[in-house]
C-alpha cells in the first residue's frame, strides 16, 4: 500500500476533528528536502484542543482508528494503509512552532486525486533532531547540513527561541563544524 493513502487518512482525522492538527516528522518530513534515509513508520506530530491542565490522552485518536479498521500495532504504531504511524502529541514550544510553520506538499496518487500533506520544514526538522540527540539525528542534521537545505538563518533563529544554542555548539564540536551562524534576526 502507498504511503500517500496513509497521508489521506491523516487528512480525513482533521476533517473529522480528531485532531486539530498535523505534520509529518521523522526520517518521512526529511525525505521530502534530503536524500531518503530507510524507515519503517511515520511520525506524525499532532495537537489537540486539550483543556488546560489535563493530560494528553491518545484515546480519540485510537477509537477513530478502530472504528474504520485501523487496530493492528506494529511496534510504536498503528498499521494505517501498510505503515506504522506514530502519533507525538506537541510537548514544547519547538514542538508547537514546527507544526503551526509546516509546509504543505501535494502527493499525487495512481488514479486518484493528489494528497496535500502538512511537512515539518527543514529548520525544525534539524532542530528537533539536535533536541533529541540520538546518533541518527545527527546523522541526519550533517545530511540537510551538506546538502545546503536549511536557511542557516532562520534555524539560527529557532535555535535561539528554543534555548538550543548549547546543544548546537556540542554538535558541532563533536561534528567537528564551525558553529558560526548568521546574527540574530538576519533571517528573512
Amino acid at each position: 500500500m502507498a504511503i500517500v493513502d496513509a497521508f489521506a487518512i491523516l487528512n480525513d482525522m482533521v476533517a473529522d476533528r480528531v485532531v486539530d492538527l498535523y505534520a509529518i516528522a521523522g526520517a518521512v518530513a526529511a525525505a521530502n528536502y534530503v536524500e531518503a534515509a530507510a524507515t519503517e513508520d511515520i511520525d506524525v506530530l499532532i495537537e489537540f484542543a486539550a483543556s488546560p491542565g489535563r493530560l494528553v490522552s491518545l484515546a480519540p485518536v485510537l477509537d477513530w482508528l478502530r472504528r474504520r479498521g485501523y487496530a493492528e500495532h506494529r511496534k510504536e504504531g498503528v498499521v494505517i494503509e501498510g505503515w506504522p504511524v506514530q502519533f507525538l502529541p506537541v510537548a514544547d514550544a519547538l514542538d508547537r512552532e514546527a507544526l503551526a510553520e509546516a509546509a504543505s506538499a501535494e502527493v499525487a496518487r495512481a488514479g486518484k486525486p493528489a494528497v496535500t500533506v502538512r511537512v515539518l520544514r527543514p529548520e525544525h526538522i534539524v532542530a528537533i533532531c539536535l533536541r533529541v540527540g540520538r546518533t541518527k539525528d545527527h546523522l541526519r542534521v550533517v545530511q540537510f547540513l551538506e546538502e545546503g537545505r536549511v536557511d542557516l538563518a532562520s534555524f539560527a533563529d529557532v535555535l535561539r527561541r528554543h534555548g538550543l544554542h548549547q546543544r548546537w555548539q556540542a554538535f558541532c564540536r563533536q561534528a567537528g563544524r564551525d558553529p558560526s551562524l548568521p546574527p540574530a534576526g538576519a533571517a528573512p
